[in-house]
Order: C-alpha cells, then sequence, then structure tokens
C-alpha cells in the first residue's frame, strides 16, 4: 500500500513467536528503528510495518533477526509455503509428543504408587528415572531453550524463559541428590510431566488457530484455477492468472465465475451467497456484471474480463480480511502492557517464593517445588491471544456474510455507536430512480426529454442516468461548453441554446406550486431552464429499499439515533424520512457540507457512524468515527469507509453492529479467563498449594481455553 508521503506498509511473516511476550517485544523493537511503524499479530505471525521512503524490506528482516525471530515478506505463494511448514513442523512434534509421553509416564505412574508404608520400595532407581528425564529435558524441550536464548538476546523474556528456568530448577536439583546420593526426593516427574503438558497444549493451540484462518482460506479455494477463454474463434482453457482485461471467457452450466467481468451475451441466474451471504440467486443478463467465485446456475454466458488477478472483488475481500486479522483493537492494548512486564514480575514471584518458603520451612526442597509452581503456572499466552484470536474469526465470520472489516480498531468501535447518520440515495433508498413526471412548460415533452438526457449523459449521479435512460431513444444531441455545478446542476450549449438542468433552488423556484406538490409526494423534481425561461420539469422517483424501514427500526430498537442526509429539498426529505421511520433528518445538504454535518453531530457525544454509496460520501465516511459503505458504491466510497457492505442492504449495518457486539464479548470473556487464571494461579502455587505437573497442565490448557472460546464466535449468523 503506498501512501502520499512516499511511505508503504508492507507484510511479513514472522516465525519464532511463541507467546504475548515476543510479539509485543518484537513490535517494541521495530517500532525503536527510525522510519518504521509496526504492528505485531502473534495469532496470525504477521507483522505490518510502514515503512518511510528511504527505507527497503531488507532493515525490516535484518532487525527482525536481530530480535531473535525469523521473517519474510508476505507475497501470493506466503499461505501455501506456511501452510505446508507448519504442516510438516506439526508432524514432527507430534512425534516428538509421542516420545515425550513414553519417557514421562514412567516417572509419573511411580508416584501412583509411592503412597503408604513401602513407598520407597515403589520408586524407580533414579538412575533410571536420570535417563528417562534427561532427553525429556534437554532433547524434547530444547525448543523451550533455544525461544529463551533468543528472547533474552533480544533484551526481553518471554514463556520460554519461565518453561525452561522452571523445569532446569527441578531436573538440577533431581540430578544433584541422585549423583550425591542425597536424602532428598527428587523431582525428575514434574520437569518431565511439565515440558510434555505445555508441548500438548502447543500442539492443541496450533490446531485451534489454523482454524481461525479457515475463512481466508475458504475464500481462496472458491475461486476456479482455469477459465474457457477465447482465442481466434476457438474455446481455449488456461490458467485464471492468464487472463487479461477484454479477454471473453465462457462460463457454462453450473461452473464458477474466473474472474470478474460483464455479460456480453447469455441469460442465467448466479448464487453470489458467498458475497453477500444471500442465498437467493441473481438474474443476470447482458450488461451486468458478475464476479470472480460466483457460483453459475443453469444458463450459459459469455462475459468480458474487467477485473483480473489482484483487482477482482475477491482479492479485495481476501486482501482486506487479512489486513483486518493482523491489525490490533485497541482493547488489546492493555494485555500488551502487562505482557511486556508480565516475565520480569513472575520470576521476581518465583523469587520471593522460593526465599519465604526456605525461610519459613527450613526447607530447600519445599521452596524450590513451590518456586518452580509459581513459574510453570504463569502464562502469558492466554494474554497475548485473547483479542487477535477472537478478531480473526469474528471478521472471517463477517466476510462471510458479505460485511468486509477494514480494521480491528473499526470492528471495535461498532458496538459503541451512538447516532447513524444515513445517505439517502442509494443507501435508505434503491439507488436507481426513474423519471415518473414530465411537466412540459415552453417545450414539448419529447423536446425537453431529448435536451435534457442529452445534458445528462455522461454524468454518473443516480438522477441524471434516469433522466438520460427516460429519453435514451431520441437521437443524442451535441453538447458544449459543459460545466457541472456540485449540488446545483449542469449547463451546457446544444444547437447555439444554453440549457441549464438542475434542482428548484439554482432557478428560485421553490415556491412554485406543481413543484411543491411533487416533492411532497417524495419525489425530487429537476427544472429545465433556458436562460429565465423554464422548459420542463421532471419529477423523479427512487423507491425505498423493501428492508429500510425494518433495519431503523432494528438500528432505534438498540438506542442508535438515526439521521437522515440528504442534498434533496425538505419536502422530498421528509416524505422518504416519514416512509422510512426517521424522525431526524437533514435535507438540502450540499456534498461539501456531510462532512460537517457530521463533525457537528459529533460535538454531541458519543461515537458517530456514516453509512454512504457516493463518490460525495467519502469525505463524511472519513469524517466519522465508524464508516459504514454500501457495496454497489463508489470505490472512492469503499476507500474512504471503515466497514463495507457487500450487500446493498441497510439490515447490513445491524448485522455489522451485532457481529461487533458479539466479537466484543469474546474478546472480553478471553481477557476475564486470562486475567483470572493468573490472579487465581499464581497466589495459588505460591502458597504451595499447586503441584508443578498440576501448574504445567493448567498453564498448558489456558491458552487453549482462549483460543477454543473465540472459535465460539463461528456459530454468529446474521440475524436477516
Amino acid at each position: 500500500m503506498n501512501e502520499t508521503d512516499g511511505s508503504r506498509v508492507v507484510e511479513f511473516a514472522i516465525g519464532g513467536m511463541t507467546c504475548a511476550a515476543c510479539s509485543a517485544r518484537l513490535e517494541k523493537v521495530l517500532n525503536r528503528q527510525a522510519g518504521m511503524q509496526a504492528n505485531v499479530n502473534l495469532a496470525a505471525e504477521r507483522a505490518r510495518v510502514r515503512l518511510s521512503a528511504e527505507l527497503g524490506e531488507a532493515a525490516v528482516l535484518a532487525a527482525v533477526t536481530k530480535a531473535g525471530f525469523t521473517a519474510a515478506v508476505v507475497d501470493g505463494g506466503t499461505r501455501e509455503r506456511e501452510k505446508a511448514a507448519k504442516s510438516r513442523l506439526y508432524r514432527r512434534e507430534i512425534r516428538r509428543f509421542w516420545i515425550a509421553v513414553a519417557l514421562t509416564l514412567p516417572l509419573v505412574g511411580q508416584m501412583l504408587f509411592m503412597f503408604g508404608e513401602h513407598a520407597h520400595q515403589n520408586e524407580l532407581p533414579r538412575w533410571l528415572q536420570l535417563a528417562l528425564a534427561t532427553p525429556v529435558q534437554f532433547w524434547i524441550g530444547w525448543r523451550f531453550y533455544d525461544g529463551a536464548y533468543k528472547s533474552l538476546q533480544g533484551g526481553g523474556a518471554n514463556m520460554d524463559v519461565l518453561v525452561a528456568l522452571g523445569t532446569s530448577m527441578a531436573w538440577g536439583f533431581s540430578t544433584v541428590v541422585t549423583v550425591f546420593g542425597l536424602a532428598q526426593h527428587v523431582y525428575f516427574e514434574g520437569g518431565a510431566a511439565v515440558i510434555t503438558l505445555v508441548l500438548l497444549g502447543k500442539l492443541l493451540e496450533a490446531r485451534a488457530k489454523a482454524r481461525t484462518s479457515e475463512a481466508i482460506e475458504s475464500l481462496i479455494r472458491l475461486q476456479p484455477k482455469t477459465a474457457r477463454v477465447e482465442r481466434a474463434g476457438r474455446w481455449v482453457e488456461m490458467a485464471v492468472e492468464a487472463l487479461m482485461p477484454g479477454d471473453i471467457f465462457l462460463v457454462r452450466p453450473g461452473e464458477s465465475v474466473p474472474v470478474d467481468g460483464e455479460v456480453v451475451d447469455g441469460e442465467t441466474s448466479v448464487n453470489e451467497a458467498m458475497l453477500t451471504g444471500e442465498s437467493m440467486p441473481v438474474t443476470k443478463g447482458a450488461g451486468d456484471r458478475v464476479f470472480a467465485a460466483t457460483a453459475n446456475g443453469e444458463g450459459a454466458m459469455r462475459c468480458r474480463a474487467t477485473g483480473v488477478g489482484e483487482h477482482t472483488l475477491l482479492a479485495g475481500i481476501i486482501r482486506m480480511v487479512g489486513e483486518a486479522q493482523g491489525s490490533k483493537a485497541p482493547v488489546q492494548r492493555l494485555a500488551d502492557r502487562i505482557s511486556a512486564v508480565f516475565v520480569p514480575a513472575v520470576c521476581a514471584v518465583a523469587l520471593v517464593t522460593f526465599a519465604g518458603w526456605w525461610w519459613y520451612s527450613d526447607q530447600f526442597a519445599v521452596a524450590l517445588v513451590n518456586a518452580v509452581a509459581v513459574l510453570v503456572i504463569a502464562c502469558p499466552c492466554a494474554l497475548g491471544l485473547a483479542t487477535p484470536t477472537a478478531i480473526m474469526v469474528g471478521t472471517g465470520q463477517g466476510a462471510r456474510a458479505g460485511i468486509l472489516v477494514k480494521n480491528a480498531e473499526a470492528l471495535e468501535r461498532a458496538e459503541k455507536i451512538a447516532v447513524l447518520a444515513l445517505d439517502k440515495t442509494g443507501t435508505l433508498t434503491c439507488g436507481t430512480p426513474q423519471v415518473t413526471d414530465v411537466v412540459a412548460r415552453a417545450a414539448g415533452r419529447d423536446e425537453a426529454l431529448a435536451l435534457a438526457a442529452a445534458l445528462e449523459l455522461n454524468s454518473e449521479h443516480p438522477l441524471a442516468r434516469a433522466i438520460a435512460a427516460a429519453g435514451s431513444g431520441f437521437a443524442p444531441e451535441k453538447v458544449s461548453n459543459f460545466r457541472a455545478f456540485p449540488g446545483l446542476g449542469v449547463e451546457g450549449e446544444i444547437a447555439a441554446r444554453m440549457l441549464r438542468l438542475g434542482s428548484p433552488t439554482w432557478f428560485g423556484l421553490d415556491a412554485d406550486p406543481v413543484i411543491g406538490e411533487l416533492q411532497r409526494a417524495g419525489k425530487t423534481v429537476v427544472v429545465l431552464a433556458e436562460g429565465a425561461v423554464v422548459l420542463a420539469l421532471f419529477a423523479v422517483a427512487d423507491a425505498l429499499r423493501p428492508s429500510s424501514r425494518e433495519a431503523v427500526q432494528r438500528l432505534r430498537a438498540r438506542g442508535i439515533r438515526v439521521v437522515m442526509l440528504t442534498g434533496d429539498n425538505l419536502s422530498t426529505a421528509a416524505a422518504i424520512a416519514a416512509e422510512a421511520g426517521i424522525d431526524d433528518y437533514r435535507a438540502g445538504i450540499m456534498p461539501g457540507d456531510k462532512s460537517a454535518a457530521i463533525a457537528e453531530l459529533k460535538l454531541g457525544g458519543g461515537l458517530v457512524a456514516m453509512v454512504g454509496d457516493g463518490i460525495n460520501d467519502a469525505p463524511a465516511l472519513a469524517q466519522a468515527d465508524v464508516g459504514f459503505a454500501i457495496g454497489a458504491g463508489s470505490d472512492a466510497a469503499v476507500e474512504a469507509a471503515d466497514l463495507t457492505l457487500i450487500r446493498s442492504d441497510l439490515l447490513g449495518v445491524c448485522d455489522a453492529i451485532a457481529l461487533s457486539t458479539a466479537t466484543l464479548g469474546k474478546i472480553r470473556q478471553n481477557l476475564f479467563f486470562a486475567f483470572i487464571y493468573n490472579v487465581l494461579g499464581i497466589p495459588l502455587a505460591a502458597f504451595g498449594w499447586l503441584n508443578p505437573v498440576v501448574a504445567g497442565a493448567a498453564m498448558a490448557m489456558s491458552s487453549v481455553s482462549v483460543v477454543s472460546n473465540s472459535l465460539l464466535l463461528k456459530r454468529w449468523r446474521p440475524d436477516n
């Protein structure tokens, strides 16, 4: 992504992070570098870095390597390479885990027989215990030593430091007792069991984390690999990557559309559920747009490619979902601050525990066991995974429902919206107005339509398209000296006649009784004039979307104040607002003033959101605390918005807010579990009420429980 100041954002795949302390330290290291602004995501194993114009990717790679991690620039093949590498690593770790189980079971199993009067007779020979525990400690557990070394080398401390320190203390003490034949109990089973259980936790966590990115994986799998393309009058099957804009391709019954395009000929129905979440097929004919990965029905169609490669709507969705999953919600800042000091604090608590118990019990072994329990039970992983895993699942579910989230911060804010400002045309209404009345005055009906259509022929405004469509049956007139006046209308010269076409206000006709009657009926009036002479009046009506009234009711039921903003006159605005069930509306707002209207609404307190679809809505969408772009709208609106609704339906806003509520609920639950786990677990271990083995099991399961709780978001479905 290129920025106006010459900076750019580059995404890196990061290897070697094991817990929240790792991601927090790496983010701190990168942000200390001149010209870098970084965001590191533990769950996604990604770093998004904004680089100044003077810096290259090599500077980031060097900084990451120096911090003790690995990095690679993310490209089109990164996901597949990562998937293959993780699969190999997972299989290797599974084998190591079962070897660890085989070596640890005899050590743990002996504990079942070490009760009663013959306890010591059932104990395994200590040299055998040493032989069993040592491979687990230094071979199976080498990953913890390696991670701890790299972490300390980079100037920080992570979970690996706690595990390596705690288990090494248990193994070292037991080895000294064994070698010198001291009359002390040994704790080989404690260290071996902790390493085995933590390894099990890591395997379960990796498996659960893989499921959090299923949404992107399923989107990637949707796009066909090949397309049937027309070449010299013949149909040739070729790779989708080889298609160019303008190529003609064939989509047969039951096939998926390979790239974005426009139907040249043929009629069919297309299932666009993967984009919009809407299960009803959409009828397609000549001139209609089709999108990559949507499923064709029973008809065949020839299409012209308009968007290929990274320029398809599907590629944009995948890119946007990936960016959202890699972004960081403000709610995570507290967890990040805690993680940064967590490991040193735990080491201090363990040291105090050791000293306190040695002084209290005068038994070195008891003090050691309790200090090891403190080190082992503490786990910053749960804190680090609490937010990103929920964000990953939530944004993935949103994408499946046609809700694209640009960043995690927008998803968090959506839940707190107090005021929602709505554009009228194309948002509340269908956005495809039609001319309903032609009131001829100084010109005949056909002449007026022909002149008006010629003036509006090249305009993209919905009202202009309606007038151009109404006059499409006439031979187009040549227009010269054309000028557009935003919010007022257009003027141009046709056959030496200087004509103006625009709002009644522009001509000072607000008091005209005919215009007033049409406006009270909820119609927009456009005036055609030659100088001071009014040639005709055109009444244009844009029907309210069938779902708009229900959406407004749902929003108000949530306690959200709904405000309609429109450039239409007061009478038309009042009619549409009444039909939609909106009490608060602002009429006659010029395109440039919508942003000012949002700023004014923000002065009233509370978060203000904006829903729009046109280019003129882009400044207001950017000004709002949360911007929603209707998916059928302009690229500028989609770019300025925080959330994009692929389906052009206001109910999508209700669904997006519901998704925000569900996701934030999971984040709060996860953070509560993570905090409570450590708040309760560390004191229990410090007071000697937790065996290191039990502490290791609890620590291993804490991260798994947080990720599993996030996965429950997969049950979320839109209400409509």
